[in-house]
């Protein structure tokens, strides 16, 4: 049933699109636009002041009165999809890659290319833009971006007689970490195998140069790069080097916070988490590398949809709500990372943020595809099924690689 009202939304937003003038130039202004964001903090009352001053900054350049409204995350696809079926949507809303890939492909988002000209793209990272695109063509503009790395206890790199200053940057050089803090009775990092592959196979499998599947639907997660990223993951679960339950873990706080861990992979969130608390001292690694140094960091992008009524009102409050001062504004109250290069300035004065700020050209941001999100749980179902040692990392490979197939059949 969800899949016939899925291809039912679908198609009524390709006639919908079909019938546009998809140009960039003559549409109906109507003075006014609709822009749909989510919430970013638990701070709901500075985060509204922060959205006035951002769409003042739009409104009275403009003249275009914005309508903004806060959607919640849970459902935030029905909601969107029903919205626009029924031509009563947002001109402006927020996605992230998962999303992004999917309404392109149904012909439901504006390339906003020929809007971006003179909007000095070149000060966007490169790896935020990335997830922005679908087949050539560019769909949204990204103004947050986030990184995923490990973050160290102080207190247990020196029990096991390593220097916090001389973190590992390479598999080999974290296996010795990992040796070694087994031998002193912890384990070396966190792995939430019930969670996200985003945060668990993938950076490894894009640190062992591999990828999952491309743009034009070739699998590869069970290559020969693809194939050393299970084996790793398995090594260091059978090592002992993660805790047993991270075949369906959720997360490892209670071990990090209570010092059982050496590490566990962070971001942002996880340092504002750490500085509250105040319970030990930690540093941050750059990515690991093997072939390649690579991990997870998410990106959010505003789109337009095919059946705004005000396109150019909408890809302009895109390119304001965007540019470096907005992002410095929208980024210093939600903690995430600049998308803009000259914007990063806001961590100057911050050591852990800035140097995540310092790592976002490592970030890939999930599979962009489609089927990002559909063929995640399939890799799941194979990755735990290896760790419970039902099948070798080859076999869980190929049977990834297999469902994946079948998925995109």
């Amino acid at each position: 049933m969800k899949k016939l009202f899925s291809l039912f939304l679908f198609c009524s937003l390709l006639l919908v699109a079909c019938n546009d003038d998809s140009e960039t130039s003559g549409s109906n202004d109507k003075g006014e636009i609709t822009v749909w964001a989510h919430p970013y903090t638990d701070n709901q009352e500075k985060e509204g002041e922060m959205w006035k001053e951002l769409i003042a900054s739009y409104e009275e350049t403009s003249g275009v009165k914005v309508n903004f409204e806060q959607i919640p995350w849970a459902n935030r696809d029905q909601k969107i999809l029903t919205a626009l079926a029924a031509n009563n949507g947002p001109d402006v809303f927020y996605a992230i890659p998962d999303q992004m890939p999917q309404y392109a492909e149904a012909g439901m988002l504006v390339d906003l290319s020929p809007y971006l000209e003179d909007n000095d793209m070149d000060d966007f990272v490169e790896s935020s833009l990335i997830p922005t695109k679908w087949k050539g063509k560019m769909y949204g503009v990204p103004i947050l971006q986030s990184v995923e790395t490990f973050m160290y206890n102080v207190d247990v790199v020196k029990a096991i007689g390593e220097d916090p200053s001389k973190l590992p940057t390479t598999w080999e050089e974290f296996e010795k970490w990992a040796a070694k803090a087994k031998e002193k009775g912890y384990y070396a990092s966190s792995f939430q195998g019930g969670g996200s592959m985003n945060g668990t196979l993938y950076p490894y499998l894009w640190q062992a140069g591999g990828e999952i599947l491309t743009e034009d639907n070739k699998v590869l997660i069970n290559n020969e790069n693809g194939v050393e990223a299970f084996e790793f993951i398995n090594k260091i679960y059978n090592n002992g080097y993660i805790p047993k339950d991270s075949i369906t873990a959720l997360d490892h706080d209670a071990l990090w916070d209570s010092g059982k861990l050496l590490s566990i992979q962070g971001a942002g969130k996880s340092v504002s988490r750490m500085l509250e608390k105040e319970t030990f001292d930690f540093v941050i690694a750059p990515p690991l590398k093997n072939k390649k140094q690579a991990t997870y960091g998410t990106t959010g992008m505003f789109v337009v949809p095919v059946n705004s009524d005000n396109k150019d009102a909408a890809a302009e409050f895109i390119k304001v709500i965007t540019n470096a001062e907005n992002q410095r504004k929208f980024n210093r109250e939600t903690q995430f990372i600049p998308t803009r290069e000259s914007a990063k300035d806001i961590y100057d004065d911050q050591k852990y943020l800035a140097q995540l700020a310092s790592y976002t050209q490592f970030t890939q941001s999930g599979v962009i595809h489609p089927e990002g999100r559909n063929i995640m749980p399939l890799i799941q179902a194979e990755l735990q099924t290896m760790l419970e040692g039902k099948k070798t990392p080859k076999e869980a490979a190929d049977a990834a690689a297999k469902a994946i197939e079948e998925k995109l059949k």
